[in-house]
């Protein structure tokens, strides 16, 4: 039985590691839906993702057509696992706080399963108390972190904010629903 997932993008730089994420678990023989961000579409394009799984990839709240009940209700359904990579500061802050005001936040508030998440942001971004804040509140929250990793950011710089590699989200993805197969 193929085990269903949603990898949720949102806007950052580091978005372009996501389709090798993507890619990685399709190969791996998972069924994967992509949620967007407008931000995230800014970076890599829909067309990419809708290639690597055969899938429309989703990018707003209202889908009368598809979704009936809405996709953040359907999606949440019918989904094993949500992963998002990458998790920029502002996507914490939504999750961290309850604010649901796009496809994706409003996805992550109807989950109820498993949700991993890959921070990546600037360095002086992720250390910022408020940051920090968010990430004890979603560890409280029972989220899955993987990462940030130390090196070269696309402020051009070496610090700690750049997203964990696609092989190791995915190592966390698959030990994650291993557990949930009997």
């Amino acid at each position: 039985m193929t085990h269903e997932i949603i990898v949720g993008v949102s806007g950052g730089i580091a978005a372009y590691k996501s389709a090798a994420l993507v890619s990685g678990l399709v190969q791996e023989g998972l069924g994967v839906t992509v949620v967007m961000t407008r931000a995230a579409c800014k970076f890599v394009g829909p067309a990419t993702f809708r290639a690597l799984t055969g899938r429309r990839v989703l990018t707003r709240s209202f889908d009368a057509h598809d979704y009936p009940l809405g996709p953040h209700i359907e999606l949440a359904r019918q989904a094993k696992l949500l992963c998002i990579a990458p998790a920029t500061a502002n996507v914490m802050a939504q999750a961290a706080h309850g604010i649901a005001d796009d496809l994706l936040s409003t996805l992550l508030l109807s989950f109820t399963g498993p949700v991993v998440m890959a921070p990546a942001m600037n360095s002086e971004m992720w250390d910022k108390p408020a940051v920090q804040r968010n990430l004890r509140q979603l560890k409280e929250d029972g989220l899955h972190m993987v990462g940030p990793q130390e090196g070269w950011l696309s402020c051009r710089q070496k610090g700690v904010g750049r997203m964990a590699e696609p092989d190791e989200i995915k190592s966390v993805i698959e030990e994650l629903l291993s557990l949930d197969t009997p």
